[in-house]
């Protein structure tokens, strides 16, 4: 083999062992870089979309639970007076504002029949003394766990809808909806107006079951 060939075998092998030049591995490490910052922006993205799907499905669980127990409080009211701590019963049947149980003017409270007592098993009757008020953003839905109260008892107290901004609540006497309601009748139906902050204002109207006692003196006239 001639001396010439010799030099040109050793030189392609110090080719192919030379490594990367800097320049080479700093666009290298740009590319890498470019890619690793594209596939972290998908994936936190869709974790982000997947965090704000789970929050926007507990809120309208939230509402649904809720809207389901106001209406079967709602149409369930009973033309009975309540009994606060210990003292007289009451001369109306709606309750707007009482320093006893609900204390603001966003606030509901009556007595509604049909709460489940299987067997009568538990030592109470099937009548519930029920209220509904805002606090702190946050409807909340009050009982006793008997209708006429004893002196130092404290309502159960169970959070519905939270974010909420305002509530109102407004009465039909049959031609129109009234603001304010003087307790001593029934309405012929309810309306609970939620502004929240997640979903604007929501209305839900709920029809008051009529009175049995009433309507069979109507039907008898």
């Amino acid at each position: 083999m001639s001396y010439a060939t010799c030099r040109k075998i050793s030189s392609m092998k110090q080719f192919a062992q030379q490594g990367f030049t800097l320049l080479e591995v700093l666009i290298a490490i740009a590319i890498f870089s470019v890619v690793s910052l594209a596939s972290f922006t998908i994936f936190d993205t869709v974790l982000r979309g997947d965090e704000n799907s789970k929050i926007r499905s507990e809120k309208q669980n939230e509402l649904q639970r809720a809207f389901l127990l106001i209406e079967r409080d709602f149409t369930q009211i009973a033309k009975r007076t309540m009994r606060l701590n210990g003292e007289a019963a009451t001369d109306t049947f709606i309750h707007t504002s009482d320093d006893s149980f609900i204390k603001d003017e966003q606030s509901i409270a009556f007595v509604r029949n049909g709460w489940t007592n299987p067997g009568l098993l538990l030592p109470r009757g099937d009548m519930q003394s029920v209220a509904y008020r805002l606090v702190d953003g946050t409807l909340e839905r009050l009982h006793y766990n008997f209708v006429d109260a004893v002196v130092g008892q404290e309502p159960r107290i169970r959070p519905l809808i939270s974010d909420v901004i305002s509530v109102v609540f407004e009465y039909h006497d049959g031609q129109r909806w009234e603001k304010k309601w003087d307790g001593a009748t029934l309405p012929q139906a309810i309306a609970i107006e939620l502004d929240t902050e997640s979903y604007g204002v929501i209305r839900r109207q709920f029809l008051v079951a009529d009175d049995p006692a009433t309507t069979t003196s109507t039907q008898n006239n």
